[in-house]
């Protein structure tokens, strides 16, 4: 698959001209286009629902958007949830599934109409408490435990990972919150990251569908949802083929009619938490080459940094490079691209074969609209970029300013004299 930028060099320098680099770029005709498809494979699910998952691209100008298309937010802390009531979110359209959760958040996201999913069956008691009472309605967190597996293929290994409930714990939960006054039941797991298969979705569905007609007539507790979570992915290298969702939902339907429907559990509704699958392809970071060097290795030095893109420094991962304006000339000279932070692991490619970079050339890193920004942080001192929509009629809006030192130093206000001082020699 050749890998294109949604943007033109054009419409890049037009932007540039108003916001500097780096900043990261969404495509608001992409976004629509994807959120429209996800709905139309799951069109034969009456009660199906997209809960966004916030942590993937925290802004609400994008999150809003998907809003229009019946998404609800996947929240993880209490500062999604707040986000997600400030877009608007209503009971039924918040979706609270976290670890290691204070009080003072399963309270709130009660609060605000949320769905808790219980990630550990202590917690049970806990939300008890914090609420004075166990929800209506519930979900819990189911892992399996062992190897995922698709083939021959290891997925992922869902005995190492940190969350959701044994098969043991589950069917115990679901007697005490039944005993608890619990009448709507939902379950959920999350058993492999980024997949890039259409087999993925349907095989997490079989495994969770058996164990809802189980649990549904071991327990007497009566499931409304099952949500396969997230886990769909995006090819970020050119030799991967993109999921096709439409494959995607037609194979979770033929699971669900084969599993489900027998047992008479037809009216059971799907849910989804997608993010990288929702957001990924339709954001790119944009940087500018300001740097060459010609030692041991020939380095272009960009002005974005693993403040603006964590992946690649974090773990290594690929994100493909256009250098624009120069997409038709041959990758013959190998370059690592770097960041400025004092850390070696800061590239944005290592051995990679590009075109010839000379400085000023604008370069598209593709594939950060979901844990890109996201991921941010400050460590030297960087300051974070900007985000702006490329919007389907060509414009351009500014969806989140770039920080600038007076955020950064915001904290020390506890401190008047030193704060002053701070803001006093700030940089114009």
């Amino acid at each position: 698959m050749k890998k294109r930028p949604f943007v033109t060099l054009e419409k890049l320098q037009e932007i540039t001209a108003q916001y500097p680099t780096p900043f990261h770029l969404y495509d608001e005709k992409g976004i629509r286009e994807n959120a429209r498809a996800l709905l139309e494979a799951f069109s034969w699910n009456r009660g199906f629902k997209e809960f966004f998952a916030v942590k993937a691209t925290p802004n609400p100008f994008l999150i809003s958007i998907l809003r229009e298309y019946g998404c609800g937010c996947d929240c993880s802390s209490m500062t999604e949830l707040e986000m997600a009531k400030a877009v608007g979110c209503r009971k039924g359209d918040v979706m609270f599934s976290s670890n290691d959760t204070p009080a003072e958040e399963f309270a709130y996201a009660d609060r605000i109409g949320g769905i808790i999913n219980l990630d550990d069956i202590t917690h049970i008691p806990f939300v008890e408490e914090a609420l004075g009472r166990i929800p209506e309605t519930i979900s819990c967190r189911y892992n399996p435990g062992g190897l995922f597996r698709i083939s021959n293929d290891i997925m992922d290994n869902s005995g190492d990972a940190k969350y959701g409930m044994t098969t043991e714990q589950i069917f115990e939960a679901f007697r005490i919150l039944k005993a608890k006054g619990a009448r709507n039941f939902g379950i959920h797991a999350f058993l492999a990251s980024n997949t890039v298969t259409n087999e993925y979705y349907p095989m997490l569905a079989k495994v969770m569908f058996e164990l809802a007609v189980k649990l549904e007539k071991e327990t007497g507790g009566h499931i409304t949802f099952i949500n396969l979570s997230g886990g769909i992915g995006i090819p970020y290298s050119p030799d991967q083929d993109p999921n096709d969702i439409h494959a995607i939902g037609e194979g979770v339907r033929k699971v669900y009619e084969e599993v489900l429907v027998p047992a008479g559990m037809g009216d059971v509704a799907i849910y989804t938490e997608l993010g990288r699958f929702m957001m990924g392809p339709y954001g790119c970071l944009v940087t500018k080459a300001i740097h060459e060097k010609h030692t041991h290795k020939e380095y272009i030095g960009v002005d974005a940094c693993a403040v603006n893109l964590m992946r690649p420094a974090m773990y290594g991962a690929y994100h493909h490079i256009t250098v624009m304006g120069k997409e038709k000339q041959v990758c013959d000279h190998l370059y690592d691209v770097t960041g400025s932070l004092c850390e070696n692991n800061d590239k944005f490619a290592i051995d990679r074969y590009l075109p010839k970079i000379d400085m000023g050339d604008l370069l598209v890193i593709h594939d950060t609209g979901a844990h890109g920004f996201a991921m941010g942080y400050n460590y030297n001192g960087k300051l974070k970029s900007s985000e702006i929509l490329l919007k389907e009629d060509g414009s351009f809006r500014l969806i989140r300013r770039a920080e600038t030192a007076k955020d950064y130093f915001a904290t020390f206000d506890c401190f008047p004299d030193v704060y002053k001082k701070l803001l006093e020699d700030e940089p114009v």
